[in-house]
């Protein structure tokens, strides 16, 4: 069993460690809750719990269906042991339907189905407010090799294939979800940081009520309520 050991970084919503074992690390999910970069902040109770069990499981679900995770093994309910990769500073956004900035963008209602689902790529970067670029805007800032795009692109619109299925499984639409991608220390590219209700955007397939951080950053109401909920659907099928 390898051993915890310093904390490597700490981030808006989780902690990374190192361990003795130089190839793998520890993420630990905290309750903290941001959103609009960081302007907005709080606490959801629970929150970092019902990410790191709904992340791993899903995670080992797309294994299962052809795309590579930083995944290794479940160690607490906070705590995920994960294989060390460098981030691709690439946000991928994959949208089924309009909603959040992507209809204020572009001015258009929230709710419209699109005819395929589009992908989006945003400059990870804080300090700039993670601003939308396109594939070339990635190679010229060297971000990432055409091949590497290719890749994360496949992989991100079977992500959205196979999670599509899964929640309408449960009764849930998959709206739109960001996802991240790392290179293992072979230059493999894996799916890594999280897959939750922080990072997906999750309606109730019947009432269209929200069951994601959408209830949070709008001041809803029942945003612990929401958490609890999506993942009692997620695990009656995983």
């Amino acid at each position: 069993m390898v051993e915890k050991k310093e904390q490597l970084y700490e981030g808006k919503a989780k902690k990374v460690y190192k361990t003795s074992d130089p190839a793998l690390l520890i993420v630990d999910y905290k309750d903290d809750a941001t959103a609009f970069n960081g302007l907005k902040k709080g606490t959801i109770s629970g929150k970092g719990v019902i990410n790191n069990q709904m992340s791993n499981r899903l995670m080992e679900f797309l294994e299962k269906n052809g795309v590579p995770t930083h995944f290794v093994q479940e160690l607490s309910p906070r705590e995920t042991l994960v294989k060390k990769v460098s981030i691709v500073p690439l946000e991928v956004i994959i949208r089924n339907i309009s909603a959040g900035s992507f209809a204020k963008r572009y001015g258009v209602e929230e709710g419209i189905v699109f005819q395929q689902p589009t992908i989006e790529f945003s400059y990870k970067n804080d300090e700039l407010g993670d601003p939308l670029l396109n594939h070339y805007h990635a190679l010229a800032l060297g971000l990432a090799t055409q091949a590497e795009i290719d890749t994360i692109t496949a992989y991100a619109f079977r992500v959205n294939e196979v999670l599509k299925a899964f929640w309408k499984s449960c009764g849930v639409t998959l709206v739109d979800f960001k996802l991240e991608f790392g290179r293992l220390e072979d230059g493999t590219i894996v799916l890594a940081d999280e897959i939750s209700p922080d990072t997906c955007r999750l309606w109730d397939m019947e009432t269209g009520e929200k069951l994601d951080k959408d209830r949070f950053r709008r001041d809803l109401g029942g945003v612990e309520e929401a958490y609890v909920e999506i993942r009692r659907r997620l695990e009656e099928k995983l």
